[in-house]
């Protein structure tokens, strides 16, 4: 009888290598994007062309209001919206700015510049905002509401194709994820990882998949049927969600409805972090929310990502054969699986191998989100605390 040798370093090489095996081979092909790719994919026309109206929350975005309002005047849609822009209470000539764009664009009968009332208690802002356009578009009887950000420059055929694909799908609620911006090296080395990581949470093979409980959406660009969003009660529902997008998503697919989330690269968001500290606010927003203020899944998120990107490189170097072909197959597994990735921000491939640096950093400004978190300060955006309460936690309905 031949006996194998298995040391005490082989067994957990050989589960780092596993959990790659999953993630490439069983997670809906997540890294693959080409699938849910929007650009290439063929978008129908219609007959008739149902009504529309945009939502965009804004506060303090003087800085490119203008642009994104320019990209939604010109939509080339060929049937009846308008634009509701909501001022929540900008300090920065947000609303002036949105007004002048709409004129210069011959939108001004299109688009309207609504002021967000106070902000009641038990409301994150951004779902106010929103809450205020779709109570001031209610008149114009919409079929879909577009919800969408004021830092977003949306390509003009963007509503042609999320309705079309709506339409023909039957589709209660379609996102994009439009491109990020990955300029300078902080951006470059972190901001990939960000769409990687996310579609890692929420597959969009998954997404689609009535049957399964993945839902997700990206907040920048959500087309979202009136009926569904009826049905799921009202953006009340989801009142307190710190991350409204995929709150959002999870309500609507408890209610029966069909969804779709893809990528875009004709959508560009002009939101820029000059700094490793600003992407590390960033992700410290709601990177604690996502883990449901838990400390157990901290620590448990934490091991996961050593894990996941640190322990195979650290068995690639075993003096165990077996622990070191785990760790090299492991390795190999997340470069190549991050590239099309890189790809997709015409990225250089090579930043692939800088994917365990990035891991890392994640990790960090999620310890950075906790702690904030503890000391009262959970959610801060645009400066608002939004997760400051036991309360807040208990009705959160995002992340899932």
């Amino acid at each position: 009888m031949t006996w194998i040798w298995i040391s005490a370093i082989d067994l957990p090489a050989c589960a780092v290598l596993a959990i790659w095996l999953y993630l490439v081979f069983a997670r809906g092909q997540f890294w693959w994007l080409r699938p849910f790719d929007d650009d290439i994919a063929p978008h129908d026309g219609l007959r008739e062309w149902p009504r529309v109206v945009v939502v965009v929350p804004a506060r303090n975005e003087a800085a490119t209001i203008a642009q994104s309002v320019d990209s939604l005047a010109r939509q080339n849609y060929e049937g009846d919206f308008s634009i509701v822009i909501v001022d929540d209470h900008s300090d920065d000539g947000t609303a002036a700015r949105a007004t002048q764009a709409a004129a210069v664009a011959d939108a001004a009968t299109r688009v309207i510049v609504h002021s967000a009332s106070t902000l009641p208690p038990g409301w994150t802002g951004k779902l106010w905002a929103l809450q205020n356009g779709v109570a001031q578009a209610q008149a114009a009887s919409p079929t879909y509401f577009w919800f969408t950000d004021a830092d977003i420059v949306h390509a003009p055929d963007t509503l042609r194709r999320l309705v079309s694909r709506a339409e023909k799908g039957h589709l209660a609620l379609t996102s994009l994820m439009v491109l990020l911006h990955a300029e300078n090296p902080a951006e470059r080395l972190l901001i990939p990882p960000f769409l990687y990581f996310f579609l890692k949470l929420y597959p969009p093979q998954w997404i689609a998949d009535a049957k399964s409980r993945i839902a997700g959406a990206a907040g920048g660009c959500v087309l979202l049927r009136r009926e569904a969003l009826e049905q799921i009660g009202g953006l009340a529902a989801i009142r307190s969600a710190v991350i409204d997008d995929c709150a959002l998503a999870r309500a609507v697919k408890r209610t029966g409805g069909r969804m779709w989330m893809g990528v875009t690269r004709e959508s560009t968001s002009l939101r820029e972090y000059g700094s490793f500290a600003e992407i590390r606010d960033m992700i410290a927003r709601t990177a604690f929310t996502q883990l449901r203020y838990s400390p157990l899944l901290l620590l448990g998120t934490l091991l996961g990502m050593l894990a996941t990107y640190i322990a195979p490189i650290a068995f690639a170097f075993s003096k165990s054969t077996f622990a070191a072909a785990c760790g090299i197959a492991a390795w190999v597994l997340m470069t190549v699986s991050f590239i099309p990735t890189l790809w997709h921000f015409r990225r250089s491939r090579y930043w692939a191998f800088l994917l365990p640096f990035a891991a890392l950093f994640y990790s960090y400004a999620t310890c950075v989100s906790a702690l904030g978190y503890w000391q009262g300060r959970g959610g801060q955006w645009k400066g608002r605390a939004q997760a400051q309460t036991k309360a807040d936690v208990r009705g959160m309905s995002g992340g899932g």
